[in-house]
């Protein structure tokens, strides 16, 4: 598809449900996971492996989903991963054990660690480098805000008038639809790379590796972190990374080229994004614990309270991306990161009777659009300059380094939270551990904020309409004529 092909807007619009559903996947099933408990009698550790079994699937399989797409083709992969992840859905909603609502959420997050990358790297590989591709990258993290808000919209009122099930049925026909325009507007796209063999020793030490991390880290609130389940999980992980990094040097096809690790632009991208991932979640998960557990919100409720933090992430990654074009990511990416921090100090102040205009909305007002800037910039900073035949990888690596920070972010404030719930008074007590939980949103959002300082390049201004250099601007000529 060219760069004056009118189809590649309707292409991304594809591409943009796909992440749409993905995200709305996400947040409308934590909505609806007291009616998943009560309905198939689970606990409360049991209702949490409804959603730890898709994260465990999709973080650990993007990095391996982003290759696939590279080598067999980047439409190929999508389109089945999108059919899986229609069927698995359909297996959840019909799901008559929680066995099999938990092993139906495995194999949706093995069809999302195929969708993402291939739709990201889609959506690099039909727009050029520079404002075009920002702006598309930007409808892209405003489409995630759209699905997030969306489902704070409709997943009270589908779970309270049809039951959880509906949750899951919704994406059937999204995925149908999907599947019967990918032909028609997406083009195919794979590495040209006469190498086109796999790394099978690079993916099971990478993915094992992910695997670990991801448990180990979603199970550490309940086991404690210092406990030797926690901490052998941890060891491992950083040990079948190091073996990784020492596969992919040796291998002549890599899982992952080591060329994309060593770029500082895609390092330091990735990095902001892991602890803005753990700013996020980390901050949506305290917010829901005191909304409905010590304010007393209905699902419903509290989800059309909050419509306002998913609304100003999509302003935000609107006037990021144009931002981004003129400054730069780093001033972007660090500007959005101190409105997270600056969001979440807010928050920390809440009282044990709190009210949503006084005590929340200020907090959500600065939260939304800081976020939705510093998603676009750590994309944009994590994608530029990134050859063709690796723009699946580097998708993957991208949306795993979000999830991952996710996970990451959840159990720190869980922890904290944890660590400092005390008083006579249980409402007290409780207030006190999520004022801690909100304390440690701040001090992710400040680590991602020196990151971002530190690792992303500043712009060099060569005159007006200088766009700033990216890291195809530093590489050799004849390097950027032969891609």
């Amino acid at each position: 598809m060219t760069a004056t092909d009118p189809r590649r807007w309707y292409a991304l619009a594809v591409l943009c449900v796909a992440g749409f559903m993905v995200i709305l996947d996400a947040q409308i099933v934590l909505l609806a996971l007291p009616s998943v408990a009560d309905g198939l009698g689970l606990s409360a550790d049991g209702a949490q492996w409804v959603m730890s079994a898709y994260l465990l699937s999709f973080g650990g399989l993007l990095l391996l989903g982003g290759r696939t797409a590279d080598l067999l083709g980047r439409r190929r992969v999508f389109m089945a991963g999108t059919l899986l992840f229609g069927l698995s859905s359909l297996l959840c909603g019909l799901a008559w054990t929680a066995g099999v609502l938990v092993a139906a959420r495995a194999v949706q997050g093995l069809s999302a660690a195929l969708m993402a990358p291939s739709a990201l790297s889609l959506l690099v590989s039909t727009f050029e480098e520079d404002h075009e591709r920002n702006k598309a990258l930007a409808i892209w993290s405003g489409s995630g805000g759209f699905g997030a808000t969306a489902a704070l919209l409709i997943g009270g009122p589908l779970t309270g008038a049809f039951g959880w099930e509906w949750v899951f049925f919704l994406n059937v026909p999204v995925a149908a639809a999907l599947l019967a325009l990918t032909p028609v507007l997406l083009g195919e796209s794979r590495t040209k790379s006469r190498a086109r063999s796999y790394d099978p020793a690079g993916a099971l030490a990478v993915t094992v590796a992910l695997v670990a991390c991801v448990y180990g880290v979603v199970d550490a609130p309940r086991a404690g972190w210092l406990s030797p389940r926690t901490t052998g999980l941890l060891v491992a992980s950083v040990l079948l990374a190091a073996v990784f990094v020492r596969i992919e040097s040796r291998a002549a096809a890599p899982l992952v080229p080591l060329r994309l690790l060593r770029a500082r632009s895609v390092s330091g991208g990735n990095l902001v994004v892991f602890l803005l991932g753990a700013s996020a979640f980390g901050m949506s998960y305290t917010l829901s614990q005191y909304g409905q557990g010590v304010l007393g919100y209905s699902p419903l409720r509290f989800g059309l309270c909050n419509v306002v933090m998913p609304m100003g992430a999509v302003v935000g990654s609107s006037v990021g991306q144009a931002l981004v074009t003129r400054l730069g990511a780093r001033p972007v990416a660090a500007g959005g990161l101190a409105l997270v921090g600056a969001g979440s100090a807010l928050l920390a102040r809440v009282p044990v009777d709190g009210g949503f205009l006084r005590d929340l909305l200020p907090g959500l007002l600065l939260f939304g659009p800081g976020l939705g800037a510093c998603a676009v910039a750590g994309a944009i900073a994590a994608l530029t300059g990134v050859r063709e035949e690796d723009s699946g990888v580097a998708s993957g690596i991208n949306t795993a380094a979000f999830q991952i920070g996710g996970a990451f972010g959840v159990a720190v404030v869980t922890s904290v939270a944890l660590s400092r719930t005390h008083g006579p008074d249980p409402l007290t007590a409780l207030t006190t551990g999520y004022r801690a939980g909100f304390t440690a949103c701040v001090a992710l959002a400040v680590t991602g904020l020196a990151c971002a300082l530190l690792l992303l390049r500043p712009a060099r201004n060569q005159g007006p309409g200088h766009r700033g250099q990216t890291l195809d601007d530093r590489l050799p000529q004849e390097f950027r004529a032969a891609k």
